[in-house]
């Protein structure tokens, strides 16, 4: 067959963070820095649950929006925890995972042409999804100079008359970075001016260090504006159950559902039992892994600083973005040569964004002591050079 296939599909990329887990499968005594995936097990209680809705036949579809059940408890989530209120029959849709959501909402919101602002570096399926949903991408490049922060008035000069949205992920995949409540208020005047949505994906909101997790849809006037994403991979340790959810205004939503029932139907129906329990006996895990999170980050932060690499520190999720332009070599042969040498695996920072050549992500959701003899081995490399 000679038939030429989707000319957007052929024109994308591979992810720049697959080929290296692809490689890494096939070595032995390596140590991941790589996964973005909690190193802890799903809490007992959880798993528990889900084994005995198993056995209680719990295995047939659900609503395309996911359980009732679960969306009434994603509500009262939100609003305690949040303090932002969203009508669970409504404004709630259960996706598989924050990965979905995301196709869902650049499938819903774009026409050919629309722009969609996206600050970088950022999470790699965003601009790629952009693009297959026949919109464009417009990147702004945060700095290490500005402590990857945005700066609102260089958004500012990003906006046009085709621009319908800026897709947002805080605290930050891969820099760590996060928001000020002030920040997201002046983004929220922006937004009111210039009449565009607001996409935040807060899959981390619950791993935020030292600054309290602002959800951008519960400042005053910002729901209408706002498509909230997130999920219960990261807080709740529950990755490979694929369980997210899209809150957003019934005109919205009632779109998103459309594609979300042709697609897929609807989120495994064991999984979203799982996120039931989750929601329902919290217990104190999210406090107890943020606690280590932070540990391992200040541990980590200390020791790129120690081998002379220009490091932000982090205030979320458990990524770091360390620069290492020092030693004259890019991200993509540093990362390479350190797999191949001392089995240690990180990700170049240009699969998170152009301009990142000289960054590497390190995901510190491994144990302390896994850690220690990574940086441990990266030492050695650096040493050797």
């Amino acid at each position: 067959m000679t038939l030429e296939l989707n000319q957007r599909l052929l024109n994308l990329p591979p992810s720049g963070i697959r080929k290296f887990f692809e490689i890494l499968s096939t070595m032995e005594d390596v140590i991941s820095l790589g996964v973005g995936e909690p190193d802890f097990n799903t809490p007992w209680n959880i798993r528990e649950y889900a084994i005995y809705s198993l056995e209680k036949g719990h295995t047939t579809y659900t609503s395309n929006y996911g359980l009732l059940e679960l969306r009434l408890l994603i509500s009262k989530y939100l609003k305690q925890r949040f303090q932002v209120e969203y009508d669970a029959e409504k404004e709630i849709l259960v996706t598989v995972g924050v990965s979905e959501a995301v196709d869902l909402v650049v499938r819903t919101l774009l026409n050919p042409g629309d722009e969609v602002i996206i600050p970088e570096p950022c999470y790699v399926s965003y601009a790629p999804l952009v693009t297959l949903a026949g919109g464009s991408p417009v990147s702004y490049k945060a700095s290490y100079e500005n402590n990857f922060e945005i700066k609102i008035d260089e958004i500012k000069q990003l906006v046009s008359q085709k621009t319908k949205a800026i897709l947002i992920n805080y605290p930050n995949n891969p820099t760590g970075a996060t928001f000020s409540k002030s920040e997201l208020e002046h983004l929220l005047k922006l937004a009111r001016e210039n009449d565009f949505y607001v996409i935040t994906d807060e899959i981390y909101a619950e791993l935020s260090y030292g600054r309290k997790h602002t959800c951008f849809s519960s400042l005053p006037g910002a729901k209408p504006y706002t498509i909230l994403l997130s999920g219960f991979s990261k807080s709740f340790a529950m990755t490979g159950w694929r369980v997210g959810y899209v809150c957003a205004p019934p005109q919205i939503l009632s779109q998103l559902v459309k594609i979300h029932q042709y697609n897929i139907l609807c989120a495994p129906s064991i999984a979203q039992k799982a996120a039931c329990e989750a929601l329902t006996n919290k217990k104190d895990y999210i406090d107890e892994m943020r606690a280590q999170y932070e540990q391992r980050m200040n541990f980590m932060y200390k020791r790129f600083k120690e081998l002379g690499f220009k490091v932000v520190k982090p205030t979320g999720a458990f990524y770091i973005f360390p620069n290492l332009e020092h030693l004259s070599m890019t991200a993509e042969d540093f990362c390479w040569k350190l797999l191949e040498e001392k089995r240690v695996a990180a990700v170049p920072g240009d699969a998170f964004g152009d301009g990142y050549e000289y960054n590497i992500r390190c995901s510190y959701a491994a144990s302390l002591s896994q850690l220690e003899e990574a940086m441990n081995r990266i030492e050695d490399f650096v040493s050797s050079l």
